[in-house]
């Protein structure tokens, strides 16, 4: 059997996993089912729970992966729980009046603890100790070991910051995993199972991955493309990370997508279509119109 087949048979498990453990979590799920519940960019319901379950499913497809070392697959556990961890209380006690490194650690820096700034660094600790773990060869040093954790965590925090349309985090997790399962590695192989088994209520709208998921499946693909990789090639990945959180911050990654008309056909695949806007009965029109020009005034003064 090829190292291609029998990493499909990993992505093939950790999307059993996460599919059991989806029915498993809608039906007995922690706590009310409103604690799960948020809306979506059309402001319709959709449940948090896909986040867990997809974690769930990697983490236990890495776990059981076999052929892999001991301290490969533990890296791969404790970074893939770390990020959900964090992700999960982030999801559920986060405010969103804070947003991106530079507000959550601008709060910290004034005294101000919160949810994202516990996200941001616990994940980035648990992946500096998947770092430790991966990288401990004899010819490893400690660059070695903090640059293997920059690309976990910042395999984490990038895929979520994709995280804000209907299947897009979880499409972002298939295509940048989907070279590497190819290529044998099975590590990459259990959350690209687990993003593509849970796809369809993504895009059906009926879930969403979260933070809980989005960083779990991150943090697993930076564990997959850190344990393969040469120094050379863990300097150009924690750059290239490191690059795109630092763009985040200035540039709207949604508006680069829907500006660009491949990526724009990949972003829609699989979803439903953007509802037009309704048009005001004319009467209402000047009303709409002045409601209009006082929101554009609140966001000049926000």
């Amino acid at each position: 059997m090829t190292t291609a087949r029998r990493a499909l048979r990993t992505a093939a498990a950790a999307g059993t996993a996460a599919r059991f453990a989806y029915t498993l979590l809608r039906r007995f799920g922690p706590g009310d089912a409103a604690l799960w519940e948020r809306r979506n960019h059309r402001g319709e319901t959709v449940t948090l729970l896909e986040g867990p379950a997809a974690a769930l499913g990697t983490v236990l497809a890495a776990a059981s992966a076999p052929g892999v070392p001991a301290r490969h697959r533990a890296a791969a556990v404790l970074a893939t729980a770390g990020a959900a961890g964090f992700g999960t209380y982030d999801d559920l006690a986060g405010a969103t009046d804070r947003r991106g490194f530079k507000g959550h650690l601008g709060a910290l820096a004034k005294g101000e603890v919160t949810s994202g700034a516990v996200k941001i660094l616990g994940i980035g600790a648990t992946g500096l100790a998947a770092g430790a773990l991966l990288r401990r060869g004899p010819d490893d040093t400690v660059v070695d070991k903090v640059l293997a954790g920059v690309v976990v965590a910042g395999g984490a925090n990038v895929v979520n910051l994709f995280d804000l349309r209907p299947g897009r985090a979880a499409k972002v997790a298939v295509l940048v995993g989907a070279p590497s399962v190819l290529r044998g590695s099975r590590l990459a192989a259990a959350p690209v199972g687990a993003a593509a088994a849970l796809l369809p209520e993504d895009l059906g709208e009926k879930a969403m991955l979260g933070d809980a998921g989005a960083n779990a499946l991150g943090a697993a693909l930076g564990v997959a493309a850190a344990a393969r990789a040469g120094r050379r090639g863990l300097v150009v990945r924690a750059a290239a990370l490191t690059a795109l959180t630092l763009a985040s911050e200035k540039v709207s990654f949604t508006k680069v997508i829907a500006r660009t008309p491949a990526l724009n056909a990949i972003d829609m695949l699989g979803r439903r279509p953007v509802a037009p806007p309704r048009a005001a009965p004319d009467d209402a029109a000047p009303a709409a119109a002045k409601a209009a020009a006082a929101a554009g005034d609140a966001r000049t003064a926000s």
